[in-house]
């Protein structure tokens, strides 16, 4: 299973979950989030990454040549869209683009089902709110493109083993506070993944 670290903030947060396991890395770029980056500071971290790490922009509400721009300006290897696109949108994005779905009933979590998407529970922000999804929507649905995220913590990683995810995606249940990971957290979060 992939590990996506995400709200990445620091250099140190970057390296410690690369050197833990962490398949990618994940750099906030909406300003009212907790764990925002400003792109300078997302290239000069990733400027520094070993090859082979993948490097993931979230983006809220953002125009394609905003996403093009700082996706290319940062050397990002995938365009995380955190707001409602459609096919048409999705294409014209340069980068590789990742579909978030913000599920608020079991029939959300079919969109996007012809290609990788990322699902994560409804909530009035973006992402690491910490709220979970209920597990029972995904029973008999493919999971292989599905990233999951949203309440995701080392101690609960078990509960997916049956739905065979592509990937998870974690943010605050690996944070000592908003904005700072926790090495133990971490490190304990991607052994447990990867045992799955």
């Amino acid at each position: 299973m992939r590990v996506k670290i995400c709200g990445i903030t620091n250099y140190r947060d970057a390296i410690q979950a690369i050197e833990a396991g962490a398949d990618a890395l994940g750099f906030v770029f909406y300003s009212k989030s907790p764990r925002y980056i400003t792109p300078t500071n997302a290239k000069k971290i990733i400027d520094k990454l070993p090859p082979f790490i993948g490097r993931v922009g979230l983006f809220v509400n953002e125009g394609v040549d905003t996403i093009d721009t700082i996706s290319n300006y940062c050397n990002l290897t995938v365009s995380q869209i955190h707001f409602e696109v459609d096919e048409n949108a999705l294409k014209a994005i340069g980068g590789r683009a990742l579909p978030v779905v913000r599920a608020k009933e079991p029939k959300d979590i079919l969109q996007y089902s012809d290609r990788y998407r990322l699902v994560d529970v409804y909530c009035e922000g973006y992402g690491g709110s910490g709220k979970r999804l209920n597990l029972e929507w995904f029973d008999g649905i493919d999971c292989s493109k599905i990233i999951l995220a949203g309440g995701l913590t080392p101690d609960n990683l078990h509960e997916l083993k049956k739905y065979n995810f592509y990937g998870v995606d974690v943010s605050s249940g690996v944070e000592r506070i908003k904005g700072r990971k926790d090495y133990e957290k971490v490190t304990k979060f991607i052994k447990n993944a990867k045992s799955l």
